[in-house]
């Protein structure tokens, strides 16, 4: 065959991914050469697999057949290096190119070697060859800021940027695509907007790519509505494109607008790749729709996607936070090699279910499959142990740290001294506690709310003193276990100086939770007018528990003038709750306003609310 033609042909076949027929025509080639070799090798370089090694036993025959490889052929020779992260043989093209003085100076040759050095990793030859660069083109300087995006180190790629202009090298879209990454990483808004005006009065194109990052960087920053607004204005958008929007949703806790965009994918006829897969099933574990979750694990299975572990720990997953925990044991069943995500996701799922005994024993199992466990699936274990109370395994969890030397592990002991509290054993969490050399601010939440549990509320609250004078700063749990103690323990003085201190001398604005403390602190001993004037200050939509709390002490009180005021609130906020216009009813009834106890139950009657009946789960 023709050597011309046959070239044309290996370039052809190859591009269309048929690299055995490019090899055949290759084969049929009488007077192969450079031409040809190359073309095969640059073949070899879009397959994108393990086949692509093969590129090297190309170049070996045509050195044996003394035709020396040019710089096109060791282009493409670095391209398979990058794709398989093959440094050895990378730094062998780079050694023979050297010796023939082949691609010196040359922009492509220069950019493709410091590329390769890159994706395999030695990241120190490739700052090293970039700053011996004669002339450091816009090519080389995205190669390195991409490589500290990939690293995780959006700071020194902002850094490499600002070098950038200050040699005057103007930006392309790969580059100004690559800044905006960067803000997004450090959450750095003025700087992005500051970047995105520059595109629209430069009238820079925006490219698939840029855009994407665009809409990254605004959801990153919290700014949905404009990460919206540049995701609409992509004319044709890809898998990708359709990914980050759902990333930014779901990081922003946005699960339903989530899978409406996993949606609108499948309607554009874009099929979803392995990341889309998971944002959806993450979403739908998020808002519990079992319906729609069956529906992706059938598309898994229908497209062959059930090969990837990752993707079916998900749908366990949300098998298990939808309430279907027997679906998410079929799963658990069905893969073939199980990880430790495997495991740990089939224990969690049973503890969150109540099955504590089954989660203690896939631990067993996954010892016997002699599998390394980290701190996560020991953590599984003690909340398993806690659940069931049993205070002998907890011990043996505990000497079994030693064994395993995790008991350094902050976030294992900060388990440990819970799982201890809970099992009735509060000289051993607090020694525990003591025994730490470092303390995280988890710690000391733990040992605050161990004491609380036990009704020990001025050891928290010494401990909690002690906390501030060692300067760690508290959190909301810290408030709350301190004020769940003075509530449990009667310390209403003391429970409202710790509630003024939240804002006052820490700046941490009390959630629902803290308020339903505090009335409940306040309930207890009676003073039902101040907590009233607490809940007053929560917004409707999140005093509901703490008015039917209030309702509830209105009624042990005998209260009924505050209670009706505090049950036509409730009425307003939750019509449709049965029981709220059972406990107004209730406390009518012990006031003797029997015309009022009718009144309400007639309401109730009228918009078909009916009281659910008890009933026993004893099998008589």
């Amino acid at each position: 065959m023709n050597k011309f033609v046959g070239s044309s042909l290996i370039c052809l076949y190859s591009k269309y991914g048929d690299i055995e027929d490019a090899y055949k025509i290759f084969d049929e080639i009488t007077e192969k050469d450079v031409v040809v070799y190359t073309s095969l090798v640059t073949g070899y370089s879009l397959v994108g697999d393990y086949r692509a090694y093969d590129a090297f036993g190309v170049v070996r025959e045509m050195l044996k057949n003394q035709i020396d490889p040019n710089r096109v052929t060791l282009v493409s020779l670095l391209q398979v290096a990058a794709q398989l992260q093959i440094l050895i043989e990378g730094r062998t093209v780079h050694g023979f190119a050297i010796r023939r003085r082949i691609g010196c100076s040359d922009e492509i040759f220069e950019t493709s070697l410091l590329d390769m050095y890159i994706k395999c990793k030695a990241t120190q030859i490739a700052d090293c060859l970039f700053r011996k660069l004669n002339v450091r083109t816009i090519g080389s300087w995205n190669a390195m800021i991409a490589s500290r995006l990939q690293t995780k180190q959006p700071l020194d790629a902002l850094h490499l940027f600002i070098l950038m202009i200050q040699e005057k090298v103007v930006p392309d879209l790969i580059s100004l695509a690559n800044v905006i990454f960067c803000f997004a990483d450090l959450k750095y808004l003025r700087l992005g907007k500051s970047i995105h005006g520059y595109i629209v009065r430069s009238k820079v194109q925006l490219d698939l790519v840029a855009t994407s990052a665009l809409v990254d960087m605004y959801s990153q920053c919290n700014k949905l509505v404009h990460a919206r607004k540049m995701f609409e204005r992509i004319g044709t958008k890809d898998v990708i494109s359709y990914n980050v929007m759902m990333t930014g949703y779901l990081q922003n806790e946005c699960a339903l607008e989530a899978l409406e965009i996993f949606i609108e994918m499948v309607g554009a006829s874009v099929r979803p790749n392995q990341s889309s897969i998971l944002c959806a099933l993450n979403a739908l574990s998020d808002v519990k729709q079992i319906k729609q979750g069956r529906c992706i694990h059938g598309y898994v299975l229908r497209h062959g996607c059930h090969t990837s572990i990752e993707i079916f720990n998900k749908i366990l997953n949300m098998y298990a936070n939808c309430g279907h925990i027997d679906y998410a044991r079929k799963v658990f069943n069905m893969i073939r090699y199980r990880d430790l995500v495997s495991w740990t996701s089939m224990m969690m799922g049973c503890i969150s279910h109540g099955h504590a005994d089954e989660a203690i024993a896939l631990f067993q199992n996954m010892k016997r499959e002699k599998l390394e466990y980290d701190s996560v699936a020991l953590i599984s274990l003690l909340q398993a142990v806690s659940q069931l109370g049993c205070l002998h395994l907890v011990k043996e969890v505990h000497c079994h740290l030693y064994r395993v030397k995790m008991e350094q592990e902050i976030h294992v002991i900060n388990s440990l001294i819970t799982t201890y509290s809970r099992s009735g054993e509060l000289g051993m969490a607090r020694n525990m506690f003591e025994s730490m050399k470092k303390r995280h601010l988890t710690s000391w939440n733990a040992m605050i709310a161990a004491f609380g549990m036990h009704g020990k509320c001025l050891d928290a609250i010494k401990l909690f003193e002690c906390m501030r004078k060692e300067e760690i700063q508290p959190d909301e749990k810290t408030f709350t276990s301190i004020l769940t103690a003075c509530s449990h323990s009667g310390f209403i003085e003391e429970g409202l100086q710790v509630f003024r201190s939240m804002l006052e001398d820490n700046s941490i604005i009390p959630s629902e939770e803290h308020y339903g403390c505090m009335v409940d602190l306040l309930s207890r001993a009676g003073r039902l007018e101040e907590a009233y004037q607490l809940v007053k200050c929560l917004p409707s939509g999140q005093s509901a528990s703490a008015l039917g709390a209030l309702l509830a002490a209105c009624r042990m009180y005998r209260n009924t003038k505050l209670g009706d005021i505090i049950g036509r609130r409730l009425l307003e906020i939750e019509p449709e709750n049965s029981s709220v216009y059972g406990s107004i009813s209730n406390l009518y009834a012990e006031g003797g306003k029997w015309d009022e106890v009718a009144r309400i139950r007639g309401i109730a009657k009228d918009i078909g609310l009916t009281k659910s009946p008890g009933y026993s789960l004893i099998e008589l």
